[in-house]
């Protein structure tokens, strides 16, 4: 089975490789414009987004990443992170406070979403790994409360906490994964779940397979760093849960 996943600072570095995909990271500190506020967008009928960008006016606080614009809050930390083999970055992730909100945006079919069909893939997958997965009602509507084995710092095994939400658009499906804090803490989520709730995606018009990736760009700041060769410290992302849940679409793993 396929799937998602990834993460952004203003630095190009590098992170382990996951499973059996060759992965780089390229970290930016992003301009997290002091004092920005991700909730100035004009919201959806519902109240609430995510949001196509022909909903919006103007990317307005906001980091272009291509195929996402992702809201920046003070304090906000962006990482990106590449595949090695085709230079194609993979996914964004925020992090703030000691939470981390990883961010994928996938084509979805025209008449249909499949936010649905993927948390029970999710949930499947998860179990099959030994981890416990709720399906619960949430912030965006359903969503997986899901405890992962995962090693210590000391080498024994525990388990990690993870928030898996999803958002049907159109055309477009939009993953999230909270995880440290916000995976626990409502108060630590809500300024990660804010971020979420005013990404706007774009989808471009061309013809796709249900769950193919949507293209993502590096900021414009950290391609001038990288031009230029001003390269931050080799560093690794933060961790985030591994799963491995979709089928109709390319395999993307997760860097840890």
């Amino acid at each position: 089975m396929g799937l998602f996943r990834r993460k952004a600072s203003t630095k190009v570095t590098e992170s382990a490789p996951a499973e059996d995909t060759s992965t780089a990271s390229a970290s930016a500190d992003s301009p997290a414009a002091a004092g920005a506020d991700a909730s100035t967008e004009s919201r959806t009928p519902s109240g609430r987004g995510p949001f196509d960008a022909s909903q919006v006016s103007a990317m307005g606080p906001r980091v272009d990443l291509g195929a996402i614009w992702l809201p920046v809050l003070p304090g906000l930390q962006l990482r990106m992170e590449v595949d090695k083999k085709s230079q194609k970055v993979t996914g964004v992730a925020a992090s703030l406070k000691g939470s981390v909100l990883q961010v994928q945006a996938f084509a979805a079919p025209k008449t249909m979403g499949i936010w649905d069909e993927v948390r029970e893939e999710i949930a499947a997958s998860l179990t099959k790994q030994g981890g416990t997965v709720d399906d619960v009602p949430g912030t965006f509507g359903r969503e997986l409360l899901a405890r992962i084995p995962a090693k210590t710092a000391e080498g024994t095994t525990g388990v990690r906490p993870a928030r898996f939400i999803g958002f049907d658009g159109p055309r477009w499906f939009l993953r999230g994964v909270l995880s440290g804090r916000a995976a626990v803490d409502a108060e630590a989520a809500k300024p990660l779940e804010s971020v979420f709730a005013n990404v706007v995606v774009v989808r471009d018009g061309n013809p796709r397979p249900p769950r193919d990736l949507l293209t993502l760009t590096l900021p414009e700041q950290t391609r001038a760093q990288a031009a230029d060769g001003a390269a931050g410290p080799v560093g690794t992302a933060p961790e985030t849960p591994s799963f491995d849940p979709l089928t109709r679409g390319p395999e993307i793993t997760e860097t840890r």
